[in-house]
Order: C-alpha cells, then structure tokens, then sequence
C-alpha cells in the first residue's frame, strides 16, 4: 500500500496567519504514519514564470525554489493549497506556483500531467467575510486546475478571521478541520453550498 504523503503549499505573506494555523489544525488529524511537508512560498520564493510555449525550452530546474517546489509537488499524494482569499482568488504566490505548473507541462521528459492524475488536491483558506460564497473563484480555480490535471478535487476549508489569529474561534471552522481529509476525495465539495459544509 502506498504511503500518502501530503505537501503543504502556504501562499500567505503572514507567518502563523489564521490560512497556516487552520491548515495546521486539519494536519494535526492525519495519522501518524502519513507523510508531511510544508513550504512556504515566502521563504522559498518562486521567480515569475515565464511562457516559452516551445517544449525544447523548457528544461527541469535544478536548484533554488522552483526545483524544490517540483520534487515535492511530485513526491506528493496529496497537495493542499494553504491561500487566504485575495481579492476573491488565489495569493500571488500561490498563483505563481500554478502558472510553474504550466512550464512542468511542458517539460520534456517529465511527463507532469500524467505523474499527477489521480493524486488529489485540496484547498484551505481564510478569509475575512462570513459569506462563504465569495470564495467561489478560488474554489474554481482549485476545482478547475483539478479537473485539467485528472485530479481528485477534495474541496476546500474555509474559516473566517482577519485579525492574526481569529480563525481559531470559528467554531464551525474548527470543527470541519476535524474531518476535512477524512472526507470522500472523489466528491468535489463545496463548503459554502450547505450550512455543515460551510464550516
């Protein structure tokens, strides 16, 4: 049986911001034997991707941050994008680390696409609104980047805090947390859709 491996992705520009310590809370529910790795897109900062669109162009990075990024969005099982909502959407950073994804398309040899159909991807963020479904284009662009990849889609945390901190008396939240990577990967969910999945 294969071991799942989780690759944490934090896209926030705030340490210990209420996306991380949510993200943190879910995380401390996976068994023991599952693999953890957490990077920090601010501490590994990935530069801006350039669309050559040639394959022959493209060659594996080696080193720095975006080699980093590639060997653990490969070794992963399960790939949790950590992204408060900005202006409705994904951080820079973290669209930044999508927008790679597309030069490891097409990177000869590497065969990207087909290395991550069938692992799955999940979404955590905080935001600081209480209607939930101004997330909606996050959620797509995390649904929609799954779907492209052949992904399973298992959905999206949401909690509510602006200040440091406050998503942690977001009950509902919290509660969600609990179960959130125990959920039916297969389903893509959408938590703002019902009052239970709104946690």
């Amino acid at each position: 049986m294969t071991t799942r491996r989780f690759l944490f992705v934090l896209g926030s520009s705030r340490d210990d911001g209420n996306t991380r310590l949510l993200a943190r809370r879910a995380a401390e529910q996976l068994p023991p034997d599952v693999e953890q790795q957490w990077i920090d897109l601010t501490e590994h900062p990935l530069p801006d991707f350039v669309d050559l669109r040639r394959d022959s162009d493209h060659v594996r990075p080696s080193e720095g941050a975006p080699a980093l990024l590639l060997d653990a969005t490969l070794a992963a099982t399960d790939i949790v994008i950590a992204s408060p909502l900005y202006w409705y959407s994904v951080s820079a950073q973290t669209k930044r680390y999508l927008d790679h994804w597309s030069g490891w398309l097409r990177t000869p040899g590497l065969d990207f696409k087909a290395n991550l159909a069938g692992r799955t991807l999940w979404g955590v963020a905080a935001l600081a609104d209480h209607e939930f479904s101004v997330a909606e284009p996050l959620i797509g662009t995390l649904h929609n980047s799954a779907a492209y990849m052949g992904m399973r889609f298992g959905g999206v945390l949401l909690g509510n805090g602006s200040r440091r901190g406050d998503v942690l008396n977001d009950e509902a939240a919290l509660v969600h947390a609990k179960t959130f990577f125990a959920g039916d990967a297969a389903l893509a969910r959408f938590p703002h859709e019902t009052a239970s999945e709104a946690a």
